[in-house]
Order: structure tokens, then C-alpha cells, then sequence
């Protein structure tokens, strides 16, 4: 609608004549888009974008939808037919209009409210979402359910927690299945790296090609997961060419990580990233130029509007490095780069910059490679210093020096999440401080009282009402990430006031958890660490710098349901402040370090051996 109709001088003229026209980015105001979006969904039966919404100055609606072209087409009203109609009524029908607008605002506040009381929480949902993953599983091309297909990483997370604890059926069969289809397919950028939004159709071949921020990171974590368990050379291949695309094109000069890439250019969708033969052929030469087009499925009638998406549908994707390969890779991108610029959003949004930070912190842990901490420390470091105002509170955005919006709840609990990971790949503790501020912030500012939390903090901007997001879409909800900030910190600190919230929020979901499970996939991680075996490994050591080093150690094993505390010499006063009960432990007369693995609040006699303690951490720990 934009570019059809907004820029359009016959639809401006009229807009500015008789409207004030308020264009909002819904990324860096979220919270405004999901005020009108509740409205749009309870006015329409459905939602999306673009949305469109019509309000009274007092910010109350009377109409909404989504796109309108510019004339009526097939039915559907046009932009100029749309905005006459309404002038005329708002001219001889006010009072109806103000009435509706009215009523329209109680219907959809009262939707916010709490859908039922709280119910105890237990093991049936997370049973009942595996079991339904597993209906809705496409066994031919992974992924769930029909197209568009989605990545949905939280869900390939649950899953391999499931199999993990021996939950459901093949939950790590799916996720493997899953990953191998999309990295065959046309969303994996097999020139450039990473991943695009979503498929169009069920093989993965044609995505709709823009790239976003959080599904790289998101895809990356279920990449690195999923080689834990696997050892699987492809996912840590695949991990890894996705961090260097990251790094090289989504990564600002200040550290911060950018927003998004575009689908098209000059409105064509995908011509930045197909190609023809003769193409490929003209810049790696005959011999080079056959091989990779029979390679990558390019090939004179194209497999996406006359030209071709490189894919690796129905072959096997490459583990081992061929450096002849690569060189023609390398050289196809050099080329694709000059072919074409493609425009990237350069916004620096703090919520997903902190996902971005969870995948390269457990890269680094689980690969080892500095580069990835590097990566990570640096982005919140950038948080902290462009992203963070004078009084502490988090803001929403940065671009060209300039950051706006007051933080949302997704801002404060994916920061925190980003701590916990440095904080479990460094043991620096002024990660784990920072995670704890962080949802401080978020029980005294964003709580309702009737469970869970708002999106908006309760200073923030007045809207008609303050909505709260609960399901678990492209990213994992804010409410969500809490749900497993505050158990992970809770496991962490032993402290009550953690606990009482963690039980709190799922007794929040607890409701919504039996009704439809799999909304909520990402919550349900958080409550499988109250409902299922857990424990704690409290690492004692003499020196500082053993944490680094133990992070590695203890980085590569896949163990979801443990939670890792490291105390040393010199920073036992400042996590006793944070855990009181870790100062009961020490080491021994006579040893360099000790380790007590905890569960249910009894803790083992220690072991002073690393291998022996990495033992403790059993690859499956069962129900």
C-alpha cells in the first residue's frame, strides 16, 4: 500500500485534506501494533499487514482492516472509496461513529483480561503439544502443517527437550528431518548464508526471500542444539555459515546487529538471489559453471518465475568442505553483491539483537570459537550504551545515532535470556546481575494483577489499554521468555522471589497451556523445568579466569535441565548477593576446585574431578 497508494498525489491530496495520516513501524512500536491488531482481529475475524486503522483523536477505533488498493478490485473497496465513505459519515453521522468507537475500545480491552483462574500446572500439556507436533507433522518435507511454512525454532527447541526427557515420540527425528529440508531448500541462501522468513510452498524451495534478524538467531540456537546431540557436521556447518553472514552483512560498526534484509528489489521478489545458466556460467566458466548449476538445480526453465532458486531438494547437502565448490560460491556472491544492492534495514532493535546475542553466546560455548563471544559481548555492550537511557531503562530502537521508544516487555525479558547465555558461557557475573535487574524491572513494572504481564510498562506511553501477548508466533512472546527467564533464575539463585514468580506465570498459562499447547511451545520449556527432573551444578574454584574455561568444558553438552552456578574466590561476596545459599560451599583443604550437583534442594557430596562432574550431566535424564 505504501508505494500504490500512499505515494500515490491523488490519495496524499485527499488524505492530507481531511485526515491527520500517522504512519507507525510496527518494529518500533510494538505495542502500538498490537493495540489496532487486537481491534483488526475483533472487528474482521483475522489480522495481518498492512493495517489499516481509522481512530478518533482520543486514539479510539471505528474501522479496521488491512490492504486496500488504491480503486475497488474484485469486490474489495479502494483507498479513496474507503476514505470518502468515512469523511461522509464523520460529517453527518459523527455521533454514531464516536459511539462505535466507543464501544469498539470496552470490547477489545475487556479481551485483555484474564480468560479463567489460575490452574495447577502438571506434565499433561507438554505430553499433549508433543503429541500434536506430531499430527501436524509434514513427514515428507518436515515442518508442521500446510504453507506458507514458518521456521518456528521454538518449536524444533521444545521438541529436542522432549526427546531430551523422553518425552512423546521421535521429537529429535522431526527436528533432524526438519532442519536437513530447510537447509536443502530455496529459504536456506546456500551463496550467502542464512535464512529467509518463511516458504511459500511445502518443499522449502520458494520463500519469500526477506531475511529477518530473529530467525537467523532463533535457527542458529536449534542449529547448535541440535549438533549437541547429534554431533551431526551438517547443523554445526550450517550454524556457522549463518554467524558469518551475520556478522558480515547484519552487523553495524558499533556492534549492533541490523534488522532485516528486503524480499525484492525494484519490486521484483527475489531477483537479488536467483539466477539463470548462462549467468552462473559467464562468471565461473563452462566447466565450473555446469557443475554448480547441476549442483544448486539451475537450469534453463528456472524453478521461480523463469529463472532459479539454488536449492539442494532431492540431494545431499555437504558436510565436508570442497574448496572447489567454495570457490564458486565465493565468487557467485561477489557477483550477486554487484549484481543488484540490496537494501537492509538498519535499525538496531533491542529485542532482537538479544536473541542474536543468545545464538553467538552458545556458539561460542558450544564451538569454542572466540569470535562468537566477541560477537556477543560487543552487542551488549552496544545495549548498554546506545540502547539504555540515563535512569537504566531499556529503549526499543537505534538508528543513525538516535534511539526512541521506552522498552517493552520483549526488550527487557530477551535481554535477560541473553544474559543468563553470557553468563553461561563466561561465568562473568555481571551477567547474571543484569539479568536479575532486568526482570526486577519486569515484576515491578510490566505485572498484572490478574497474571502475566503487559507488553508496555505501566510509565510508558498511554494507549486505549495495555495488551499482553501470550503466544508464541515468529519469536517467542515476551510473557513467554519471562516464564523461563524467572525459573532459569530461580534454579540459579535458590531465591524465593524468583520461584513465587516463576510458579506464578505458569499458573498464568496454565489455562491457556490445556487449551492449545502448541501456541505456547517456548512457555512450556520454561515449565518443563518445574515439572520435570532438574538440578544444579555449583562449580567452585579458586581462580577467576576457571570459569572461562570451564564454560567450554561444560558448553558442548546439551543439558537444558540444568542450571550452573560458578563461584570463585574473588567474586564470592557479589554472588552471595544473588545466591545466599552458595555460601555454605567451598573447597576443601588440599583441592583446586569442588562440584555439587543439587536437585531438589539437596545437594550431593562433591566431586573434585571436572570429567567426573561432566558425568553427572547425563546425556538423557528421562521422566
Amino acid at each position: 500500500m505504501e508505494k500504490e497508494s500512499f505515494e500515490d498525489d491523488e490519495i496524499a491530496d485527499y488524505l492530507n485534506a481531511h485526515f491527520v495520516a500517522v504512519k507507525v513501524d510496527k518494529e518500533e512500536r510494538p505495542d502500538i501494533d498490537a493495540v489496532y491488531m487486537g481491534v483488526c482481529q475483533a472487528l474482521t475475524g483475522s489480522g495481518g499487514w498492512p493495517l489499516t486503522v481509522l481512530l478518533t483523536q482520543e486514539q479510539k477505533p471505528f474501522f479496521a482492516g488491512t490492504y486496500f488498493p488504491k480503486h475497488r478490485r474484485y469486490g474489495q473497496p479502494g483507498v479513496l472509496e474507503l476514505l470518502g465513505a468515512v469523511k461522509e459519515k464523520w460529517d453527518t453521522q459523527r455521533e454514531k461513529l464516536l459511539a462505535s468507537s466507543e464501544e469498539i475500545t470496552k470490547t477489545v480491552s475487556r479481551a485483555e483480561g484474564p480468560r479463567t483462574g489460575p490452574r495447577d500446572v502438571d506434565r499433561k500439556p507438554v505430553e499433549q503439544a508433543a503429541r500434536q507436533l506430531a499430527r501436524s507433522y509434514d513427514r515428507r518435507y518436515g515442518g508442521f502443517g500446510p504453507p506458507p511454512k514458518f521456521p518456528m525454532p521454538h518449536n524444533l527447541l521444545f521438541l529436542l527437550r522432549c526427546h531430551h526427557l523422553g518425552v512423546g515420540g521421535d521429537g529429535l527425528g522431526m527436528v533432524e528431518h526438519t532442519l536437513t529440508q530447510m537447509i536443502r531448500g530455496g529459504i536456506h541462501d546456500h551463496i550467502g548464508g542464512g535464512f529467509s522468513r518463511y516458504s511459500t510452498d511445502e518443499k522449502w524451495l520458494a520463500p519469500h526471500f526477506e531475511k529477518m534478524l530473529y530467525d537467523n538467531a532463533l535457527l542458529t540456537v536449534a542449529l547448535l542444539e541440535c549438533w549437541q546431540l547429534t554431533e551431526n557436521p551438517l547443523y554445526k556447518a550450517v550454524a556457522k555459515k549463518t554467524l558469518r553472514y551475520i556478522r558480515r552483512e547484519m552487523t553495524g560498526g558499533g556492534g549492533g546487529f541490523y534488522s532485516a534484509q528486503d524480499a525484492d528489489i525494484d519490486g521484483e521478489e527475489g531477483k537479488f538471489y536467483t539466477f539463470t545458466p548462462e549467468e552462473i556460467t559467464e562468471v565461473l566458466g563452462p566447466g565450473d559453471g555446469r557443475r554448480v548449476c547441476r549442483r544448486y538445480g539451475v537450469t534453463p526453465a528456472g524453478n521461480f518465475e523463469g529463472k532459479s532458486i539454488p536449492n539442494l531438494i532431492g540431494r545431499e547437502p555437504l558436510c565436508v568442505d570442497d574448496p572447489e565448490l567454495e570457490q564458486s560460491i565465493a565468487a557467485l556472491y561477489q557477483y550477486r553483491r554487484s549484481r543488484y544492492k540490496l537494501h537492509t534495514d538498519d535499525k538496531i532493535l533491542t529485542s532482537w539483537n538479544a536473541l542474536m546475542i543468545v545464538a553467538y553466546a552458545k556458539a561460542y560455548r558450544v564451538l569454542g570459537e572466540g569470535q562468537y563471544l566477541q560477537s556477543a559481548v560487543g552487542a551488549h555492550a552496544f545495549i548498554r550504551e546506545h540502547l539504555t537511557d540515563s535512569t537504566g531503562n531499556l529503549l526499543i530502537s537505534w538508528r543513525n545515532g538516535k534511539a526512541k521508544g521506552r522498552g517493552l516487555l520483549d526488550d527487557h525479558a530477551f535481554l535477560a535470556w541473553a544474559c543468563l547465555e553470557l553468563y553461561e558461557s563466561t561465568f562473568a557475573i555481571e551477567y547474571l546481575e543484569h539479568a536479575c535487574g532486568l526482570m526486577d524491572s519486569v515484576l515491578e513494572r510490566f505485572t498484572h494483577e490478574d497474571g502475566g504481564f503487559f507488553l508496555a510498562p505501566k510509565d510508558g506511553e498511554p494507549l486505549i489499554f495495555r495488551s499482553k501477548e501470550q503466544y508464541d508466533g515468529a519469536t517467542p512472546s515476551g510473557n513467554s521468555v519471562a516464564a523461563w527467564c524467572l525459573a532459569r533464575l530461580s534454579a540459579l539463585t535458590g531465591e524465593a522471589k524468583w520461584s513465587r514468580a516463576a510458579r506464578g506465570q505458569l499458573a498464568f498459562y496454565a489455562d491457556m497451556f490445556h487449551r492449545q499447547p502448541t501456541a505456547y511451545t517456548f512457555a512450556l520449556t520454561a515449565l518443563m523445568q518445574e515439572v520435570y527432573p532438574a538440578q544444579e551444578l555449583i562449580c567452585v574454584v579458586g581462580e577467576e579466569s576457571a570459569g572461562a574455561g570451564l564454560a567450554l568444558e561444560l558448553g558442548a553438552l546439551y543439558h537444558p535441565q540444568t542450571a550452573i552456578l560458578v563461584k570463585t574466590e574473588t567474586g564470592a561476596e557479589r554472588l552471595s548477593r544473588i545466591a545466599p545459599f552458595t555460601r555454605e560451599y567451598g573447597v576443601p583443604k588440599g583441592r583446586a576446585a569442588a562440584y555439587y550437583l543439587c536437585q531438589n534442594q539437596s545437594c550431593s557430596a562433591p566431586v573434585f574431578d571436572l570429567a567426573a562432574a561432566k558425568r553427572m550431566l547425563s546425556p538423557k535424564q528421562g521422566g
